[in-house]
């Protein structure tokens, strides 16, 4: 066994010491490049955009303008993340930006091997001012988005809290597991995006759920340590893990190889991309499954009896730690398909999970702690204020806004909105 194990690990070896080679004998083909038309199709020459890049190297900004075709392009020298500036100024009369604030898009170049999708700038005819009610309509349909992702992870919690008791501070890290997993797998190893996700939700249920479980919280449990000392326990857990994946992947934003460039749908006043919609209606199938699980699979049905009474549920024959254990996959499956959520959509960095933490907590806190239902309606809640805030407050504060709504609620209902009362003292 011992002889096979080291055949394998010197195979491995082999491997990533020929990766270096391939890539430096790569042909270097890749280009920056994309195409601004009007409305009807027709080329626009003469637009002036500015490349400014990598963001980990020394910056170099070069301005380029498009031809008679329409089409412009930068020959980068460096893999990594670079930054294009379209000049509104310089559109023809008449022709104006779609989407006015957002004349800047970063696009990341994983090698000089392979060009990175074209970059597109939605133009329409003359300015366009969208109203306060369209404006209204794409940040509900944004806040709908993000509290589909903010559900999956808050179940998680929610069950993990109701279980065990434990507060877990480490939540955050199983989120971007899978999104850094999904990168990974993607572009490290050359696995399409999809399957990639597929594995790095399954790395996430072996890892962060059953490992993490069996060799850091079941013993921490038989040794009867208290909530608070477990609690303490997922702060430093969390950050050893955090700044793991910073000394692995480093600070930067990345793309995934595929999806990175998409083109949105314009559906009324709405834009959408389709791996936006697809990914969401993935999320929603997950949260659908975790229900029917809690309410009609016979571990589903043990896990409510645990999270209600575990010394009456331990009485009865139930087997707790096999629940517990069973709640912590669900958790870490869901935690993780969020992860890969945000980074299509966002990109994937070491701190994804830790800077949606405290809205997750907050989701949870405002449905009512231990609820599984309880944490997705406080998704929605804070989800959608969050995007919809911004109509009246400075985008810098739509956090601190979802906070103030949750104290608020919590001032009048301090078990949550779908908690129940508790008898204290």
């Amino acid at each position: 066994m011992s002889r096979a194990i080291g055949k394998v690990l010197t195979a491995l070896l082999f491997i990533l010491m020929l990766s270096p080679i391939s890539a430096a004998q790569a042909d270097e083909t890749a280009v920056i490049s994309g195409q601004i038309v009007d409305l009807k199709g027709k080329p626009i020459a003469g637009v002036e955009l500015t490349i400014a890049g990598p963001n980990s190297q020394e910056i170099v900004i070069t301005t380029v303008s498009t031809d008679v075709a329409g089409n412009w392009s930068y020959t980068p020298t460096v893999p990594g993340q670079y930054f294009v500036t379209i000049n509104p100024e310089t559109l023809p009369s008449g022709v104006g930006l779609t989407e006015p604030d957002k004349t800047t898009k970063s696009v990341v170049l994983f090698t000089l091997a392979k060009s990175p999708p074209p970059i597109q700038f939605l133009t329409g005819e003359g300015p366009i001012r969208a109203s306060k009610f369209d404006i209204a309509q794409q940040l509900l349909v944004d806040g709908v988005l993000l509290s589909i992702m903010m559900s999956l992870a808050a179940v998680g919690l929610s069950l993990i809290f109701g279980t065990t008791g434990l507060t877990n501070f480490a939540h955050g890290e199983i989120i971007t597991m899978g999104g850094l997993g999904t990168y990974m797998f993607n572009t490290w190893f050359g696995i399409h995006v999809i399957p990639a996700a597929i594995l790095a939700v399954g790395m996430s249920m072996l890892v962060s759920g059953f490992l993490q479980d069996r060799f850091i919280w079941k013993p921490l449990r038989k040794r009867g340590t208290g909530v608070i000392a477990m609690l303490v326990v997922s702060i430093g857990l969390g950050i050893l893990i955090r700044y793991l994946y910073l000394y692995i992947f480093g600070g930067d934003r990345l793309q995934y190889a595929q999806f990175a460039g998409q083109a949105g749908w314009q559906i009324g006043a709405v834009s959408l991309t389709p791996k936006a919609l697809i990914s969401a209606l993935i999320g929603v199938v997950l949260l659908v499954f975790a229900i029917m699980w809690l309410l009609k699979s016979t571990m589903g049905k043990a896990s409510r009896a645990v999270a209600d009474n575990p010394a009456l549920a331990s009485a009865s024959g139930i087997d707790v730690e096999k629940v517990i254990q069973s709640v912590w996959i669900l958790g870490a499956m869901l935690a993780g398909y969020a992860g890969v959520m945000m980074g299509l959509n966002q990109g994937v960095q070491f701190i994804m999970g830790s800077d949606i933490l405290l809205l997750i907590f907050a989701a949870v806190t405002l449905g009512g702690l231990g609820t599984a239902y309880g944490a997705i309606v406080g998704s929605f809640i804070v989800g959608i204020f969050i995007q919809l805030s911004t109509l009246v407050i400075p985008s810098e504060l739509k956090f601190v806004g979802a906070l103030v709504v949750l104290i608020l609620i919590l001032l009048v209902r301090p078990q949550g909105i779908m908690g129940s009362k508790e008898r204290v003292g």
